[in-house]
């Protein structure tokens, strides 16, 4: 059981990680889809914390949930700012597609779980999903924003994943 749960985990942050490379294979993304992006990948991990909020009685998780809603939000409220000042529409592509519908599978199963699986679970796909994200933010998404506001907002964001990242391995690591 705990090899199957292990192997769910890596599954999972093999899928966000494949989905977030998407942006990499594909033709340089525009601004708009770069929002989208962002602000679709935030999303994610604020669904991801209300249900650790929901389903966690673990402290340790619980403040990481807590944290993961605070500044994600922060950020998307930041980046909504941002777009609707450069009046920029946030335009839907098949990256931000992929996501979704490889978010929607993690926290299906996510779900299934209950008590110490399910905070092993949520804690090691935040390591990959901030991994993920941050390494598209890196590689991809501010290399090919052409706004200077956006690209400082992204690599404001960046700072700030990568101490989730690094939290959440904190996390990951105090749980068995």
């Amino acid at each position: 059981m705990k090899a199957l749960r292990r192997l769910s985990v890596a599954l999972a942050g093999l899928m966000l990680t494949t989905g977030l490379s998407l942006a990499a294979d594909a033709a340089k993304p525009t601004d708009p889809q770069i929002a989208h992006i962002a602000y679709t990948a935030d999303n994610i991990d604020i669904a991801a914390a209300k249900l650790a909020l929901e389903t966690s009685k673990n402290k340790a998780v619980q403040d990481f949930a807590k944290d993961m809603v605070r500044d994600h939000e922060a950020v998307n409220k930041q980046a909504l700012a941002l777009a609707a000042k450069l009046k920029i529409k946030p335009e839907d592509n098949p990256t931000s597609e992929a996501l979704l519908k490889q978010a929607d599978a993690t926290r299906a199963h996510l779900a299934t779980l209950k008590g110490a699986a399910f905070d092993k679970a949520y804690a090691d796909n935040e390591v990959a999903y901030h991994h993920a994200v941050n390494t598209a933010l890196e590689t991809t998404l501010i290399p090919a924003a052409q706004n200077a506001e956006l690209k400082d907002l992204l690599t404001t964001g960046l700072k700030i994943f990568k101490g989730h990242e690094e939290h959440a391995r904190m996390v990951a690591g105090e749980l068995k």
